[in-house]
């Protein structure tokens, strides 16, 4: 029985592993739409700063923000400063690396979306 156990948790371990995801430091295109449907563009740097947490800064539409950033499983989440309201956004990270995320700011109905991909 002891054996069955130690072999089943060492199954699940190895599956972790192969499913964990990660988010490289680096340039990311951005495309996404507003909370009114309309698409806008841009850019995104995510700068690690420790194995889970990030600073990320977007430049989309002519507009800087800047934000902290964390990876738990598949999911990567930042919350930011955009003008004088803040906002949050939460990523699934796919195998192929991209992030597909949807995010919300204060004091406005609806979300967004957005995908970043990565510059090689």
């Amino acid at each position: 029985m002891k054996k069955i156990i130690v072999a089943a948790a060492l199954l699940l371990a190895a599956a972790s592993a192969v499913n964990a995801q990660t988010v490289n430091a680096g340039k990311y295109t951005v495309e996404g739409t507003n909370l009114d449907g309309s698409s806008y563009s841009g850019t995104a740097e995510i700068t690690l700063a420790s194995e889970t947490t990030c600073v990320i800064e977007w430049d989309t539409a002519g507009e800087k923000s800047t934000g902290v950033c964390m990876l738990n499983g598949n999911a990567f989440a930042a919350a930011y400063v955009l003008g004088d309201a803040l906002g949050l956004i939460v990523y699934k990270v796919n195998g192929d690396g991209t992030l597909e995320g949807n995010w919300t700011i204060t004091g406005k109905d609806g979300s967004g979306t957005e995908t970043l991909t990565e510059v090689n």
